[in-house]
């Protein structure tokens, strides 16, 4: 145990997190068992410490931070080193990488039934493994949230030290131009905006490595270990994954033929859609329907989950349309319904708002009943926002 305890204080003492994540203030801290889902290199274990370092002082050793990659819990599993913690007077027990223990799901509820006044916060991968048929029940004693990469919001208030509020999509809407007028005389945000794009979303442009190697490291253990683990996918298949998702990086993202994507992975259009699902689960990609339509049909639309992963796997032929429309999606999937229209750049928000994303240089026929969306600017007017500002949505 007091080997744990140090490793704890180290970690705490050295945590790197210069930008309080808005998650922190929307999670309701007194829930006995609360779950922290979220793909790799969004700064799961960064949030566990951060927590800790914020509420607890180490000396008084109520609070712990455990990894499941230490091959201690994969030998003996965590209810009996639980109990000696709160034995010791213990009250907090963060459990980064959970998922990783064999019967993580039964582990931890047993947990939460021997010790009443322990309070576990765990880390879990985005992929699904069965939670909505969870026979230990752990889906209805946990309260789950979601971290995500970083916003355009958080970085621009790390890079600036500024702080910037987040707004909602209807006060995007129907405020913008006050909201503009509350950012634009601090900061101009176009400045900032292709850093994002290559290497914002993720917390490793903080680290002194280099970015794209860190990240395609994170893309690989995403199918490697969290989809294939999760999925129970033959280790013999992975090749054809990886290159599902370096085609779709590449390709058109409007309609793709998943009849010719089948063809070039060497199997069935019916595996290649469930190969889709898998990838949007692990945060790698976004799939966007005509309205109505929904899975297991064919998406009008993939992208990439966001544009730091369209710049790793960089391609010449990818265009600066392609980019500002992944981020646009990547800002929007989380709590709003995305659909794809027929024209470029054009889509259906909530099944009623429609929105262009588009240059500003361009010359679009305007239409009364649509926002047009500009990137390659600061400012908006009227009907027209820039397209950053929706980066200010968390």
């Amino acid at each position: 145990m007091e080997t744990f305890f140090l490793s704890h204080a180290y970690l705490v003492e050295h945590c790197n997190a210069p930008v309080r994540r808005s998650l922190m203030d929307t999670i309701d801290w007194s829930y006995r068992m609360i779950g922290i889902r979220g793909p790799r290199g969004v700064g799961r274990t960064s949030f566990l410490l951060q927590y800790a370092k914020e509420n607890y002082d180490v000396r008084l050793r109520q609070c712990l931070y455990i990894n499941v990659n230490s091959f201690y819990f994969q030998a003996r599993g965590i209810v009996d080193f639980a109990g000696r913690f709160v034995a010791g007077g213990g009250q907090v027990l963060l459990i980064d990488q959970a998922f990783k223990l064999t019967d993580w799901r039964e582990q931890l509820c047993e947990c939460y039934h021997k010790y009443p006044y322990l309070r576990i916060v765990y880390t879990t991968t985005s992929v699904n493994q069965g939670d909505d048929d969870d026979p230990t029940e752990l889906s209805s004693i946990s309260r789950m949230y979601v971290l995500h990469g970083f916003s355009f919001r958080e970085y621009i208030s790390l890079q600036t030290n500024e702080p910037f509020e987040a707004y909602t999509f209807d006060e995007l809407m129907n405020d913008h131009s006050r909201i503009l007028r509350s950012i634009l005389p601090r900061v101009h945000p176009w400045h900032y905006f292709q850093e994002y794009l290559q290497h914002g979303y993720y917390p490793f442009f903080l680290e002194n490595r280099n970015f794209t190697e860190a990240l395609l490291k994170a893309m690989n253990n995403m199918i490697e270990v969290d989809l294939l683990l999760g999925k129970q996918i033959e280790l013999k298949y992975l090749a054809r994954i990886k290159k599902l998702l370096y085609l779709l990086a590449i390709g058109d993202p409007e309609a793709p033929n998943v009849s010719r994507l089948a063809e070039e992975i060497g199997t069935s259009r019916a595996t290649v859609m469930n190969y889709l699902k898998y990838l949007e689960e692990a945060r790698l990609i976004n799939m966007v329907y005509r309205e109505g339509d929904q899975f297991p049909k064919k998406p009008a639309a993939v992208y990439l989950h966001d544009a730091n992963l369209l710049y790793s796997v960089y391609t010449p032929d990818m265009t600066e349309q392609h980019i500002m429309e992944t981020f646009f999606v990547n800002t929007l999937w989380r709590h709003h319904t995305v659909n794809k229209e027929r024209r470029e750049g054009l889509f259906l928000i909530n099944n009623h708002t429609k929105i262009c994303v588009c240059d500003k240089l361009r010359r679009v026929r305007t239409a009364p009943d649509t926002i047009y969306v500009k990137y390659n600017t600061d400012v908006g007017r009227e009907r027209e926002i820039p397209l950053w500002l929706f980066g200010f949505l968390y």
